[in-house]
Order: C-alpha cells, then sequence, then structure tokens
C-alpha cells in the first residue's frame, strides 16, 4: 500500500515556473515507477513524465525541455519542476506510484491544481 501526497500547486503567470512535490508513504519495500499525470477540465487524464526506480526518464512531447521530473528515495518524495509554463499547462497534476513488480498495483495521490493565467 503506497499513500501520496501533492503540494506546491498554485495561480502563477505564464512564463513562470512552480515545483510540485510527492510525499510517498508505503508499507513493503518494494520498487515503484514514479509518475506525474494531469487532467484538464473536459480533457483525459494523461501522462506528463515518469521516472524509474533506475532513473529511466519519460516526459510527454508537450513538456520536453520544460519539466523536470526528480526523485529522493531516501526521503521517499518526487519533484516535479515547471519551467516557462503555459495557458495550456493548467490542469490538476496527480501522483502515481506503479509497483515496478506488480504493475497492476498502482496508487494516486488527491490531486493538486495548477493555474497558468495572466
Amino acid at each position: 500500500q503506497v499513500h501520496l501526497v501533492e503540494s506546491g500547486g498554485g495561480l502563477v503567470q505564464p512564463g513562470g515556473s512552480l515545483r510540485l512535490s510527492c510525499a510517498a508513504t508505503r508499507s513493503s519495500d518494494s520498487i515503484y515507477t514514479m509518475s506525474w499525470h494531469r487532467q484538464a477540465p473536459g480533457k483525459e487524464r494523461e501522462l506528463v513524465a515518469a521516472m524509474s526506480s533506475t532513473e529511466t526518464t519519460y516526459y510527454a512531447d508537450s513538456v520536453k525541455g520544460r519539466f523536470t521530473i526528480s526523485r529522493d528515495n531516501a526521503k521517499n518524495m518526487v519533484y516535479l519542476q515547471m519551467n516557462s509554463l503555459k495557458s495550456g499547462d493548467t490542469a490538476v497534476y496527480y501522483c502515481n506510484a506503479r509497483n515496478e513488480k506488480a504493475p497492476s498495483y498502482a496508487y494516486w495521490g488527491q490531486g493538486t491544481q495548477v493555474t497558468v493565467s495572466s
């Protein structure tokens, strides 16, 4: 079981930056791929960035070069640094943990709102 809590969302002007954090608590030593997803109003949830336990990363084309995912395993934290934000980045951002040896076991946080507007 994994419990995830996101923080760091808010209102930012276009071109600005935000850093999202995800605090994870877990009851086992299973290894997880950590990822960030987002869902804008009226749209499906989409994968934004992911990092495996071996630190292999994936980024959606729409955020490449602007967003950076990182993790601190000692602190059980995952971060998403978001730079050069655009209005199209406005969404609720969710943290996800997926068990790498049992992928059907995946957990979600409650989400944090990011609004990019002038």
